[in-house]
C-alpha cells in the first residue's frame, strides 16, 4: 500500500509530528517498534521501574572498548517521554549562537531562537507546560505568558527557594508538562505525586508524546499505527535520490512499505543507525553520508544527581518544582558557561538502595530518604566527530568522551556550597540513581546532534527543513538535528521543531 507520509516512531519528534499533520487528510502511516506501555500497579513501583529497570527495554549496546552495557531508553508508543520527568525548556536565545566555553566553542545554529519562538508556544500549548515568565535570568524573549500557572513549591522548597532568594540567587518555577489544576484538585487529572519523575504516569496525567499526541490522532480514518514495527533498513529508487521503500520486521516477517514522504524519529541514535544499516551502492557509508558525518558529534549533556541531607524532615511529595540558571552562561569568577540546576522528584530508599552498598541497612535509608532534597544538574557538552555511533557485529557502539567538564565541575562545587550556606542541607552526596546504570554512558536520555543540519551539504547531514540534503523524500525529527546540546532538557525544542517540519510538509504536499 502506498501512503503520502511514513513515520518511523512515537517519541517527542514522531508523536508531535502525526499530531501536527494528523488533520491534513493525508495518508500517513505510523511505525513503532515498541508497543503501548502497559498501565499497570508496576507503574508507581519504585523497586520495578528503578531496580528492575522495568521500562528501559532497549537492547544492550557497547563501548568503544566492546564492553556491553544497558542503555536508559524504552521502546514505547511515545518513545523516552513515557518516563521523562516533563521539564520543557527553551533553548536560550545565545544558545543559537557561537559560545565560547572553558573547553572550546558551541558552534551557531542555522537557525535562530526567533525562528522557533513561535513553534516554542506551540509545543508549550500542546503539551500543557506550567510556568512563569520573567523570573529565570537567561529566559529568552516569550510573547506569549506560559499556557498554565507554575506549579506550586511545597513548604520545605518554598523555605529553600526564600532562602535562595535572601542570598542575591534567581530561582524559579520549573516549567511542568503535566495535567495539573490546583485551584481544581478534586477534578485535576495530575495528583501531584512521588512517582512522577523517572516513572510512567499511571493516570496519564503527565503530558508525553503518546497521551498527548499519538492517541488523539488514531481516532482519524487517515491515521494508521502499527506497533512491534522494527524498521531495519530504508531502500533507495536505482539512482539513490529518494527512498522507495521501508524494509519492516514484524511477527519476525519482512515487510514492506512505501511513502511519498518518509520521516525518521528513532531518536538520536537509532536513527543513525538506521542511516547506517541503509548502506548501499549510491550511499556506500550509510544514506546522506556524503558529508561524513551521520553517526557523529554525538551528545548527551553532562549529568549527575546530587543527594542534599538536612536535619529538617523533607515531607515534600511532589518536589520537582524548582530551577536555578544563574550559573548558566557562568558568573563573576568564571566568564564561561556552567550549567542548569534543577530539583528531581523525591527519592525514597528504593531508589537510594540503587546506589547503596547491599549491606546498606533499610532503616538507614529510609532517613536518608525522609531527610533528602534531590538535585540534578546539566552541562553542555560540546559537539565532537570522535564522539560517534557505529555499528559493530550488528551492535550499537557508541564511541563517546566527555569534554568541556571544567565549568560543570566548577558549578557542581558551587552549588554544594550553595546549598550548605543556604542552612537547608547539612551533607551533600553524589548518586548515580538517575542514570540508572553505574556506567555513565547508559545516561543517553538527552541523546541529540548525531544527523546535525546546516546549509552546507560537505559539514552536515539535514539542510534547514530537517531533509536529508542527498534524499528528496527523506525527513528526521527527532534530536539528531542538534547543532549543539545547550544545558537545558531538549524535549521541548524536539517538540517544536516537529511542529515547524509539520507545518514545512503540509506547505509541500498541498
Amino acid at each position: 500500500m502506498q501512503y503520502d507520509i511514513i513515520i518511523i516512531g512515537t517519541g517527542a519528534g514522531g508523536g508531535t509530528l502525526l499530531h501536527t499533520l494528523k488533520n491534513s487528510g493525508k495518508k500517513i502511516l505510523v511505525l513503532e517498534r515498541g508497543d503501548f506501555l502497559p498501565k499497570e500497579k508496576a507503574n508507581w513501583d519504585t523497586i520495578e521501574v528503578f531496580q528492575k529497570d522495568r521500562y528501559h527495554n532497549a537492547e544492550e549496546f557497547i563501548d568503544d572498548q566492546g564492553k556491553e552495557f544497558k542503555p536508559g531508553m524504552g521502546y514505547w508508543v511515545g518513545g523516552n517521554t513515557k518516563v521523562y520527568g516533563a521539564a520543557l525548556f527553551r533553548l536560550r536565545e545565545k544558545d543559537f549562537e557561537s559560545v565560547q566555553h572553558a573547553g572550546g566553542i558551541s558552534p551557531e545554529w542555522p537557525l535562530k531562537y526567533n525562528d522557533l519562538e513561535s513553534y516554542y508556544t506551540k509545543a508549550e500549548k500542546l503539551y500543557n507546560v506550567h510556568g512563569k515568565r520573567g523570573i529565570d535570568p537567561t529566559e529568552p524573549f516569550m510573547s506569549e505568558e506560559y499556557p498554565f500557572e507554575p506549579v506550586n513549591h511545597e513548604p520545605v522548597i518554598q523555605e529553600l527557594h526564600d532562602n535562595l532568594k535572601n542570598r542575591g540567587f534567581n530561582p524559579f518555577y520549573l516549567p511542568l508538562g503535566v495535567k495539573l489544576n490546583e485551584k481544581d484538585r478534586m477534578n485535576s487529572e495530575c495528583i501531584r505525586c512521588d512517582t512522577c519523575d523517572g516513572f510512567p504516569c499511571l493516570v496519564h496525567a503527565k503530558s508525553d508524546a503518546d497521551i498527548n499526541c499519538v492517541r488523539p490522532s488514531l481516532q482519524n480514518s487517515n491515521v494508521t499505527l502499527i506497533t512491534g514495527a522494527k524498521v531495519t533498513r530504508l531502500i533507495t529508487n536505482a539512482t539513490g535520490n529518494s527512498i522507495e521503500s521501508i524494509e519492516v520486521m514484524l511477527e519476525n516477517q519482512q515487510h514492506y512499505f512505501k511513502g511519498d514522504i518518509i520521516v525518521a524519529a528513532c531518536g538520536a541514535i537509532n536513527s543513525a543507525v538506521l542511516f547506517l544499516k541503509s548502506a548501499n551502492e549510491r550511499h556506500p557509508h550509510g544514506l546522506a553520508n556524503k558529508s561524513g558525518q551521520v553517526g557523529r558529534n554525538f551528545m548527551k549533556h553532562q549529568n549527575a544527581a546530587i543527594l542534599a541531607l538536612s536535619r529538617k524532615l523533607n515531607n515534600t511529595v511532589f518536589q520537582k518544582t524548582l530551577a536555578v540558571n544563574d550559573f548558566y552562561f557562568g558568573d563573576d569568577e568564571f566568564t564561561y558557561p556552567m550549567g542548569h540546576i534543577q530539583l528531581l522528584g523525591k527519592s525514597n530508599k528504593d531508589m537510594l538502595a540503587t546506589d547503596a552498598p547491599k549491606f546498606a541497612p533499610g532503616f538507614i535509608l529510609d532517613k536518608m530518604a525522609e531527610h533528602s532534597i534531590d538535585w540534578w544538574m546539566t552541562g553542555e557538552d560540546l559537539p565532537d566527530t570522535s564522539n560517534r555511533i557505529e555499528i559493530n557485529r550488528d551492535h550499537v557502539q557508541i564511541f563517546y568522551k566527555e569534554n568541556n567538564q571544567q565549568g560543570f565541575e566548577r558549578m557542581m562545587k558551587k552549588w554544594k556550597n550553595v546549598l550548605e550556606d543556604c542552612g537547608v542541607c547539612d551533607h551533600i552526596l553524589d548518586h548515580k540513581l538517575y542514570i540508572g546504570k553505574k556506567i555513565p554512558l547508559a545516561g543517553v536520555a538527552h541523546q541529540c546532534g548525531t544527523l546535525r543540519f546546516g546549509n552546507d551539504s560537505d559539514t552536515s547531514v539535514l539542510d534547514i527543513n530537517c531533509k536529508t540534503h542527498e534524499l528528496d523524500n527523506l525527513y528526521v525529527v527527532d534530536g539528531s538535528f542538534f547543532v549543539s546540546s545547550g544545558a537545558v532538557n531538549p524535549s521541548l525544542t524536539i517538540i517544536a521543531n516537529a511542529i515547524r517540519i509539520g507545518e514545512h510538509l503540509m506547505e509541500r504536499l498541498k
